[in-house]
């Protein structure tokens, strides 16, 4: 009776333990991908207590449908006090590599991230790079290894977070030109920095350790990476 009773219980321990493992999963609840308004696909990444999005963000629509305005004249682009997107160099061809870039007028209407997700504050940008050690050394752990898309050398990039940072580059909000496609990767936060400014993050290829903290013009053209709400 007594081996009988020992055969019963291994089952039962193992079930136990199998409800406890589907109880944790779902209470973190991390998602595999994310689905944006246009269908396209986003891989997710759990770094510290966070959850972010793999991929810049190229949705062209709101989350609540509505269209945002693709700007490609430098003049419109650079005087616009309205939300807008644009592609490097206006071209599309770049948009499934390095995502769209945004004015901050769109990332300030809460509507840019798919729903569940949003664009990730000052505060929550700090967060993240102090899990990673510091703003002095967070861009190494950020960035994509090698010279796919860094131009070379990229040296100290290890890509320990799975952040897999691209150098989509950014469009200027003094001329509306095109810069640093290769060499550097800007990423707004949505937090304002009083009426003409917002907080960004930004990685570089000559500065490859830092994630620079800067205070920018809301006119500029940023990547935007999601972070899970």
């Amino acid at each position: 009776m007594k081996s009988k009773s020992k055969i019963l219980i291994i089952p039962l321990l193992m079930f136990m333990l199998l409800l406890t493992t589907i109880s944790c999963s779902k209470k973190e609840n991390i998602p595999i991908t994310v689905t944006d308004i246009d269908g396209n696909v986003y891989n997710t990444v759990r770094i510290g207590s966070q959850t972010w999005m793999l991929q810049n963000l190229k949705v062209t629509k709101y989350n609540d449908g509505t269209a945002i305005p693709l700007v490609t004249d430098p003049n419109d682009w650079v005087n616009r006090a309205t939300p807008g997107y644009c592609w490097y160099n206006d071209s599309i061809i770049h948009k499934d590599t390095y995502g769209a870039m945004y004015n901050y007028s769109a990332v300030n209407t809460s509507k840019l991230c798919p729903t569940g997700w949003h664009v990730p504050s000052d505060t929550e940008w700090t967060t993240l790079s102090d899990f990673l050690g510091g703003i002095t050394i967070a861009g190494d752990k950020l960035k994509e290894t090698g010279s796919l898309h860094w131009n070379s050398p990229n040296l100290g990039a290890t890509n320990e977070s799975k952040f897999t940072a691209l150098p989509g580059g950014y469009r200027s909000g003094n001329s509306g030109a095109f810069f640093g496609m290769g060499n550097d990767l800007s990423m707004w936060s949505s937090t304002s920095d009083g009426s003409l400014n917002a907080w960004m993050r930004g990685i570089t290829l000559y500065d490859t350790r830092d994630l620079r903290v800067i205070s920018a013009d809301m006119h500029y053209g940023y990547s935007v990476r999601c972070i899970k709400d």
